[in-house]
């Protein structure tokens, strides 16, 4: 079943909230361009779950980090996956 883009931004949101208040509005249309991105490099319509939960974790509340998660996510999410698993513990 495919899922269109704007079910996974709200399927997204609430996550964006918690973590990011106010700008999760922000927090979501980088998670947009994102995966433009990854289709572009991967042709995948989007990155997995567990791609878009590292980068969470990886921008430890930050748009900074965020910004630099997403950067990474699509350059290298193996490297991602360890950056997150590092700060996951």
């Amino acid at each position: 079943m495919t899922i269109g883009r704007a079910a996974r931004r709200a399927e997204r949101e609430r996550r964006a909230r918690e973590v990011f208040g106010a700008d999760a509005g922000v927090v979501l249309d980088l998670l947009e361009l994102t995966e433009f991105a990854w289709h572009d490099c991967y042709g995948e319509v989007t990155p997995s779950d567990q791609v878009i939960d590292d980068i969470f974790a990886v921008a430890q509340g930050t748009l900074a980090g965020l910004v630099r998660a997403a950067r990474l996510a699509v350059e290298d999410s193996r490297d991602l996956r360890v950056a997150a698993d590092h700060l996951r513990g």
